[in-house]
């Protein structure tokens, strides 16, 4: 298990750019996958991106492939989501979690940040 901390959300117009940071506690935190999900209020939470323990790997949402990119620097113990041409349907919470091995499923999610609100306005 890890501890996870998300922040930089906010508000931004239809068309703008944020870009999410989760820090990560611990040595280890290169030995866990990581991905991003997000979740609106009365909608159940959804897979967005995910990357593998060495960065090499990653893995998109069809809804948000082009437009966001998921990165990790494990000198730091941080994950990153860059999101661009974001979309009013982009507002949610978004959360960062981290598996012991390769997934996109909840289930294997074992470690959960407390969510980071992002607000797109049209």
């Amino acid at each position: 298990q890890v501890q996870l901390v998300e922040s930089g959300g906010g508000l931004v117009q239809a068309g703008g750019s944020l870009r999410l940071s989760c820090a990560a506690s611990g040595r280890t935190f290169s030995t866990y996958n990581m991905a991003w999900f997000r979740q609106v209020p009365g909608k159940e939470r959804e897979f967005v991106a995910a990357i593998s323990g060495g960065g090499v790997w990653t893995h998109y949402a069809d809804s948000v492939k082009g437009r966001f990119t998921i990165s990790r620097d494990n000198a730091k113990n941080m994950v990153y989501l860059q999101l661009n041409s974001l979309k009013p349907e982009d507002t949610a919470v978004y959360y960062c979690a981290a598996s012991p091995r390769i997934s996109w499923s909840q289930a294997d999610f074992g470690s959960w940040g407390q969510g980071t609100q992002v607000t797109v306005s049209s």
